[in-house]
């Protein structure tokens, strides 16, 4: 099984081509910069991952991503090489994107939304619609 789940931010703005032919398609090429969960000292923190998005997923990479958005990213490695200018083989690695989508809000992503820490009276209605049970209420009593 070839399945990778990355999420991180893009490095930059995608990079968008218009393949020519019999069936036009867009192809849309980022890079991930996905944090390391643990470091070492003078290590780098995060790796930058090359991705390659197809048709529907270079559209809306094109019309949605943009340098610093992150994502959640669904898909499978691809190997290959070619020969560069110099002659000399040039080995790639590529994530060949099947899923995307947005890891943060756009409210967060532009830090306008910051979660209240103010806790509600015992008994109020939490702002997602559930009653605080004060502390100190046993649950043997409850139906559920």
């Amino acid at each position: 099984m070839n399945k990778v789940i990355l999420m991180g931010r893009l490095t930059r703005d995608p990079d968008i081509r218009y393949g020519t032919g019999d069936r036009a398609t867009t192809i849309a090429r980022y890079t991930l910069a996905v944090d390391r969960r643990f470091k070492r000292d003078s290590e780098q923190t995060a790796d930058f991952i090359p991705c390659v998005a197809f048709d529907r997923n270079a559209e809306f990479a094109e019309k949605y991503l943009k340098q610093g958005t992150k994502i959640a990213v669904t898909g499978r490695i691809q190997t290959g090489s070619y020969v560069n200018k110099d002659g000399n083989r040039v080995y790639t690695t590529d994530i060949i994107v099947e899923e995307q989508e947005f890891a943060e809000s756009k409210a967060s992503a532009e830090g306008g939304y910051t979660p209240s820490p103010v806790r509600p009276e015992p008994g109020a209605a939490a702002g997602d619609g559930f009653m605080n049970i004060p502390d100190g209420v046993e649950d043997e009593g409850l139906p559920f």
